[in-house]
């Protein structure tokens, strides 16, 4: 990996992790098109800057975030199955993640699906707090995200809908979640893996992380602000024009890896 494909692939995890259009989908582009080769750094570089995207979401919501034990007991109960299943299915996950065409299968349905998302789940209550069991709920819909190119963001935004939830309210929890669960992902991956990380590649590593987490500020300040407004159709057509792309690129023989 040179500079500037860590400048490109930093910037796309800043931008996609946590809008609801597959960080994953994303990547796969990006590989292709840069015709990067994936090797045991690449892999890590894509998951440890994560770190980046997690702080900007500490940074910008800090008075919200550091609260009460409930809070973060609510985010544990949203995060357990999540947890549980991704390190009982790890080795599944890691297989299916390879498939491409999955992905872009994905794309394209959770597309579709977001076109109708507002007439579905645009039913707020009155109390946007949030219980334990629509945390649990919520936690469930996490899981959705381990098929690749569903994104987390998405599974999970819809998941605080589904539970009557704003829109807003629903984003920013899904901000909070994402917390613990990239963090637990990024250290599962830096532990199996950390031999590969060196001298050399470490500074690449730090300024991606930088790069992250500027980008991933900039990312869901926009986000919210726009989703407040007009909800998630130009997502939704996002997602099936990149999940078309995907197939389109294959179909043509372009060697399309994930990492």
């Amino acid at each position: 990996m040179n500079w500037f494909e860590a400048l490109i692939i930093s910037i796309i995890e800043g931008i996609t992790e946590f809008l609801p259009i597959s960080s994953t989908g994303h990547m796969i582009l990006a590989e292709g098109i840069l015709g990067m080769q994936s090797d045991e750094f690449v892999k890590i570089f894509i998951i440890s800057i994560q770190f980046g995207a997690i702080l900007s979401v500490i940074v910008l919501y800090w008075k919200r975030f550091f609260q009460t034990l409930n809070f973060y007991y609510k985010l544990f109960v949203a995060f357990l199955p999540a947890a549980v299943i991704g390190l009982t299915f790890n080795k599944y996950i890691d297989m299916l993640l390879e498939n491409v065409i999955v992905v872009a299968i994905m794309l394209i349905i959770g597309g579709v699906f977001l076109l109708f998302i507002d007439k579905l789940f645009n039913k707020p209550s009155e109390d946007q707090s949030i219980s334990y069991s629509s945390a649990f709920k919520i936690g469930l819909y996490q899981c959705l995200a381990m098929i690749p190119g569903t994104s987390r963001a998405a599974a999970t935004i819809v998941g605080g809908m589904s539970q009557k939830l704003t829109r807003k309210t629903a984003a920013e929890f899904s901000f909070f979640l994402a917390v613990p669960t990239m963090f637990a992902a990024s250290c599962l991956k830096l532990y199996e893996s950390y031999e590969y990380i060196t001298a050399e590649n470490i500074k690449i590593l730090l300024v991606g992380n930088v790069i992250a987490f500027v980008v991933a500020m900039i990312a869901i300040k926009s986000f919210i602000n726009y989703l407040a407004k007009y909800g998630f159709r130009v997502f939704g057509y996002y997602r099936i024009v990149v999940g078309l792309l995907i197939l389109i690129f294959i179909a043509f023989g372009f060697d399309l890896t994930i990492s």
